[in-house]
């Protein structure tokens, strides 16, 4: 019997990825795409990359008779349709925002943080996701050996995203004219995915009170993430590898590669990338993944599969393009 799935919020570039992955999944049928702004209208009018794929057409509101509701709409408004709507307690909700990173609850729905790489046991156990942020998933999986071993200290992570990280609606610094040649850093020190950062870090290394000093940058391309973290170590280069390939082993989508890497050879997938560099005292690790897949999407069906019981890989097995 297949998981029977909704998608709430499926205009954007994350609900059209979540779209893709879920028809294209073995084990699941996607039942609704639910779109305020677009109701009525075919999916494949909004997402063009399904032509051929789907006849759905997005509805206005959502049906409560699914086994998981995936949740793709703009921060603050998954706790308000969760605090207005009777949602079946059976019904398992993977939201994709920002609202219960931080282990809120909301009408008695309490929410596992699901990145798999950092607690695979709680995901298959829990009802309720909340799904990583894409920033926050490449940083930490560049973190986590190094915090586990109880060995991390000050942190110094520049990172550039895609357009899409921004996404769908129109803004200045997503318009052609402006990211075509360019790059700029924004929210310098601040990022909201700061929080998430710092407490998955507590968690692994009690007591952990360094500095995480990160800055973003926007980049002059549409998908991927592409982060470098510096971080100061007595570990060998060799050592240092031994750490991170000995942390990911059991972990089929993180893979700590012996070559430099780049935003083509993830993109479309729902990898992650880790290359690492030893400069005297000083560790650079080098992430990538997609921010569209791994950082959003790709990373709720991963969870998804978790939950329910199927293999973890399902649905994931997903190619790269690199020329």
């Amino acid at each position: 019997m297949k998981v029977k799935a909704g998608i709430v919020g499926g205009a954007g570039y994350a609900g059209g990825e979540m779209i893709r992955l879920l028809l294209n999944h073995p084990s699941v049928q996607l039942e609704f795409v639910q779109s305020r702004s677009q109701a009525g209208k075919r999916v494949d009018s909004i997402h063009a990359d399904l032509a051929g794929d789907t006849h759905l057409v997005f509805t206005p509101s959502f049906h409560e008779q699914t086994d998981v509701l995936f949740l793709c709409m703009s921060h603050g408004e998954s706790r308000k349709l969760l605090t207005d709507e009777v949602i079946p307690s059976s019904t398992r909700i993977i939201d994709l925002g920002n609202d219960f990173r931080s282990g809120d609850e909301v009408r008695g729905r309490a929410f596992v943080y699901g990145l798999p790489e950092l607690q695979r046991e709680k995901i298959r156990k829990a009802h309720n996701i909340a799904n990583p942020g894409c920033f926050a998933t490449a940083i930490q999986l560049g973190l986590l050996p190094v915090a586990k071993a109880g060995i991390l200290g000050e942190v110094h992570v520049t990172a550039v995203t895609g357009s899409t990280g921004a996404g769908q609606k129109l803004q200045d610094s997503t318009h052609f004219t402006w990211r075509a040649n360019n790059i700029s850093a924004y929210k310098t020190l601040t990022h909201q995915h700061l929080g998430e950062i710092r407490r998955t870090l507590q968690q692994l290394q009690h007591g952990y009170n360094k500095e995480v000093n990160f800055v973003p940058w926007r980049g002059d391309f549409t998908r991927g993430i592409f982060a470098t973290a510096v971080i100061e170590t007595q570990l060998s280069l060799e050592e240092a590898n031994m750490l991170f390939k000995d942390y990911y082993r059991e972990h089929p989508f993180t893979h700590v590669v012996d070559h430099m890497v780049d935003i083509k050879q993830v993109v479309n997938t729902n990898k992650c990338l880790i290359f690492l560099e030893k400069i005297g005292h000083k560790l650079a690790i080098h992430t990538t993944l997609d921010n569209l897949v791994k950082g959003a999407s790709g990373q709720a069906v991963q969870n998804m599969n978790l939950m329910m019981g199927l293999d973890e890989k399902a649905g994931l097995h997903l190619k790269s393009s690199v020329y």
